[in-house]
């Protein structure tokens, strides 16, 4: 399975500060990943952990249980980490196959570097306020990363929620600050369209009535440039927002041609998946869990869209029809004791393969000493349901 140009690392020492290209408008044709920009040509196939890719019928490889932090599925990138809020593919060594990438850990509000095998490697840590849902809980990077090394993360600070930049040996820099915080709805996520455009999606700080009202900034999809300004071809002119009614935001993904883009949502009596439409309310949701699975991130690849949960164990499959309407009820993988247990955030890399971090350290999760871990996740693309 080949994905795509090479990434270079994270790296290290001065870098100057250089301002993205202006964005051609909300439908332009630049073909740019979502999340992670380009992503990287692997050589081969991905690793394949217990479950994933496997024939019907055929009985998952055995892998030796975890010793401390070394953990033997091969699908696992990183390991004994917090609970993980982001995650991002930033390069794949073409010798040696090791898959490196970024994850944030929503309390601790660390930007750390993973490889297989290797110590975690500390970028950033950020001042954050950590309570409820806040802290660092959201993680993209720059469309053109292999050119500037730029980093985009969403954090809860002492007065504000909002949205900074790292280059490579500089502070962070505020890109849009002012979101309101509040005792709940602090959580927020990052993603980028296809012209390379910010998405950044937002709680509603506690209160619903912000999430309605045109001049806050919560409780909305907002699309931004790299200064924070609102980006050229936005459904109301001089306006960030191109859609409202979110309560707590866990995912944000984009579909690989551009044409779909999803958020979901911890909404008042029930989780939500919604379609993002620019200019309109969120209206009625795409999908509704009343039992609470506890959705966070989200993938929206050609036949499917992959929700990660939180509150329980794997992954939620939703097969889609090429209009984005859902052919049947969600389909659940990775749920059992070949999966990782509960999941956070999730990010598309091509239409087979997904990068994931875990939860389970959260309260009420069941951690092994490896977790809480980065792991990659191969889909059998021949199969409508997703089976993975």
């Amino acid at each position: 399975m080949l994905i795509g140009s090479a990434l270079g690392l994270l790296a290290a020492g001065c870098a100057s500060f250089p301002e993205q290209p202006p964005p051609a408008g909300w439908s332009a044709a630049q073909q740019l990943t979502p999340q992670a920009g380009p992503v990287p040509e692997l050589p081969g196939e991905l690793p394949k952990g217990p479950g994933q890719g496997q024939q019907p019928g055929q009985p998952p490889s055995s892998v030796p249980p975890p010793q401390g932090c070394k953990d033997f599925n091969p699908a696992v990138v990183g390991t004994c980490l917090n609970p993980i809020s982001g995650v991002a593919l930033t390069d794949v060594n073409q010798s040696t196959g090791a898959v490196t990438a970024l994850a944030t850990e929503r309390a601790t509000g660390r930007l750390l570097k993973v490889t297989k095998d290797v110590d975690p490697v500390e970028v950033a840590k950020f001042d954050v306020d950590a309570a409820a849902d806040g802290g660092l809980t959201g993680l993209a990077l720059s469309p053109t990363y292999p050119e500037d090394q730029l980093v985009y993360v969403y954090v809860t600070t002492a007065t504000d929620n909002r949205v900074l930049r790292l280059a490579p040996g500089d502070v962070p820099k505020p890109v849009l600050t002012g979101i309101p915080k509040g005792p709940t709805g602090n959580r927020g996520v990052l993603a980028h369209d296809r012209t390379g455009a910010l998405l950044v999606a937002t709680g509603n700080a506690g209160n619903p009535a912000a999430a309605a009202d045109p001049n806050s900034l919560a409780g909305k999809v907002l699309r931004i440039d790299g200064t924070g300004q609102p980006a050229p071809g936005n459904p109301t002119a001089g306006s960030r927002a191109v859609a409202s009614g979110l309560r707590s935001p866990g995912g944000l993904c984009v579909s690989g041609d551009g044409s779909k883009t999803w958020v979901t949502d911890a909404g008042a009596s029930a989780d939500l998946l919604y379609r993002v439409e620019p200019g309109k309310a969120l209206g009625d949701p795409a999908w509704s869990w009343p039992e609470r699975p506890g959705v966070a991130g989200c993938a929206s690849f050609s036949n499917l869209v992959m929700v990660a949960a939180s509150a329980t164990p794997g992954l939620l499959n939703l097969p889609m029809n090429p209009d984005g309407s859902f052919t049947g009820k969600p389909e659940p993988s990775l749920a059992d004791q070949d999966g990782f247990g509960r999941l956070g955030p999730l990010v598309m890399l091509d239409d087979t393969t997904a990068l994931a971090g875990t939860v389970n350290k959260n309260a009420g999760g069941s951690p092994i000493s490896s977790d809480d871990r980065v792991v990659i996740i191969v889909r059998d693309a021949g199969s409508v349901g997703g089976k993975d």
